[in-house]
């Protein structure tokens, strides 16, 4: 019945964001449940995961109003692997996300990527922690990732399953004195 008032706008504003919120939410749910019953096939495409996280870490946003910086270091060169490059993007986007978020002030969180042999495979690790605890969190025994971390929606969930399917692990170990714990990535 004519044009809409500001706190109308307002209110209708709202409520599309909640919708889209609700949407990407029972997006979520759906991905994680056809991932866990293997309805969903991931894609097996040579993808450069170093290059990736890199990509990854170059475009994460999240925390630079409390300056907190994301780097990338380590090793140089490919490490390539068979994978879904687009799901790999988004989970990696999610835990670098979610490790800054809980950073409370002015510091640097390392992505460091690094190539081991495990198994008798080769193997590339990227290792995300505070920039003084970065060897520690490698050398810990690593623990059971905690993906019921708060505000993050499904997206940590889905990440682990995304690194799982691709024969990588993620795990965070239990805080060392002095240093925060931060997940690691075994893709």
């Amino acid at each position: 019945a004519g044009e809409l008032n500001d706190r109308q706008r307002k209110m209708i504003d709202e409520a599309e964001k909640s919708c889209a919120r609700l949407v990407t939410l029972i997006a979520e749910m759906s991905d994680v449940a056809k991932l866990d019953s293997g309805v969903i096939a991931l894609a097996r495409q040579p993808v450069d995961i170093f290059a990736l996280v890199s990509d990854v870490a170059e475009h994460v946003q999240e925390a630079r109003d409390r300056e907190v910086r994301l780097e990338v270091r380590g090793e140089d060169g490919a490490a390539h692997v068979n994978g879904d490059a687009t799901r790999l993007r988004a989970a990696f986007d999610a835990v670098f996300r979610a490790v800054l978020r809980e950073k409370g002030g002015p510091c640097v969180v390392v992505a460091e990527r690094r190539r081991e042999t495990q198994n008798g495979k080769g193997a590339a690790v990227v290792v995300v922690s505070d920039a003084a605890t970065v060897q520690a969190a490698y050398e810990r025994d690593r623990g059971v990732f905690d993906e019921k971390r708060g505000g993050m929606g499904l997206a940590l969930p889905l990440a682990r399953r995304v690194i799982e399917g691709h024969g990588g692990r993620i795990a965070a170990p239990a805080p060392v004195p002095g240093g925060d714990a931060a997940p690691t990535h075994d893709p």
